[in-house]
């Protein structure tokens, strides 16, 4: 995909367009450059700033222009991961409906937008378009993903374990990777944003107050974006939340420095598993987690002999082995496999963390 600076080195030197991809550029810099080229058989212009006539003088030369949906909420042809306060905007002067987030959800549920076409091949170039910017954000980087229930309260003594859990694998240098959400996913992604333990600490006791999206998501949110102020956002990105539309009732959380949201929940939970290339770390949940835990096993599972597994780290035994029995399915699976030596099970946070250790 083009972006503006290399869009103008392009225009600059006089390269050919043809066969070229410009998505979500604002084209009225490049307008007059543009107007004077005729290569453009095969261009593909996803999005972005088209005026009518620039927009009439690509498809005259062969260039394919793909306008949005006017009714959809957000933009389909984005090139960047949502930042938090983007899918918040607007929350505090006209209440969580109006936002882009909330808004999205409801466009995603109209029914009669449930066979159209076009409403569909939008969702898809929009989660596409997601894949692409996760992909650019998580290049060459050490990737451990934190899976556990959407249900973990704040304030609690399993919250704050899921935050250390985040924070200790950020400082070793890895990317936390989660599926976005409230409860322990929110926990971990705190916790790999906060710059060191007492900012860690300030920020577990400030949240206590509010310690659910339910009943209110404008007070859990406000107050987490409040808290998100204090702490520092800089340096290489430790904090990536995956969540999803589909779960319209979970809220995103807002300590992920970039957010990835899709609406298939089918392309997320690929997007945010394929991408946990060192190591996933699942806290107690339930179907959700459940699920997420046996999609993660399947490749795994079936990986070529001699290549490395990468650790799939359970956390608190009783909770695997009694109260959801997935630990003697994991064992059987992994009886004569690769995955078998790369499961584990753990007690505490810091046993998972050091078996991750890079």
């Amino acid at each position: 995909m083009t972006r503006p600076v290399a869009l103008r080195a392009v225009l600059s030197a006089g390269v050919s367009l043809h066969g070229a991809r410009i998505q979500d550029v604002d084209l009225g810099p490049y307008e007059a450059d543009l107007l004077a080229r005729e290569d453009l058989a095969g261009l593909v212009v996803l999005g972005g700033e088209v005026s009518d006539r620039l927009a009439h003088h690509l498809r005259l030369h062969g260039a394919l222009v793909f306008p949005t949906d006017p009714t959809c909420p957000v933009n389909p042809y984005r090139a960047t991961l949502y930042r938090p306060e983007e899918l918040y905007d607007g929350m505090l002067d006209r209440g969580y409906a109006s936002t882009p987030d909330a808004l999205a959800y409801a466009w995603s549920r109209e029914a009669d937008q449930a066979h159209d076409v076009f409403v569909t091949l939008v969702r898809a170039i929009h989660d596409d378009s997601v894949s692409d910017a996760l992909t650019e954000v998580l290049d060459g980087r050490r990737v451990v993903g934190v899976m556990g229930g959407h249900a973990l309260l704040r304030g609690t003594p399993e919250y704050a374990s899921a935050a250390r859990l985040g924070h200790l694998l950020a400082r070793a240098g890895d990317v936390v990777l989660t599926g976005g959400g409230p409860g322990a996913m929110e926990a971990a992604n705190l916790g790999a944003l906060a710059p060191d333990v007492p900012a860690l600490d300030a920020a577990l006791e400030a949240l206590a107050a509010v310690p659910s999206f339910r009943p209110d998501v404008q007070a859990w949110a406000a107050l987490a974006l409040e808290v998100r102020e204090g702490l520092l956002d800089e340096g290489p990105v430790r904090s990536v939340g995956v969540p999803t539309w589909f779960y319209g009732h979970e809220p995103p959380n807002v300590f992920g420095q970039g957010v990835a949201k899709y609406f298939s929940n089918a392309l997320r939970e690929d997007a945010l598993l394929s991408r946990c290339t060192a190591g996933l770390v699942v806290l107690p949940g339930a179907a959700g987690t459940v699920q997420e835990i046996f999609q993660a096993v399947t490749p795994l599972y079936y990986a070529a002999e001699g290549v490395p597994v990468p650790p799939l780290v359970l956390v608190d035994e009783t909770h695997w082995e009694r109260t959801i029995p997935v630990l003697p399915a994991l064992r059987a699976l992994g009886a004569q496999r690769g995955l078998g030596a790369s499961t584990h099970v753990v007690g505490t946070v810091e046993e998972a963390a050091a078996l991750l250790a890079g």
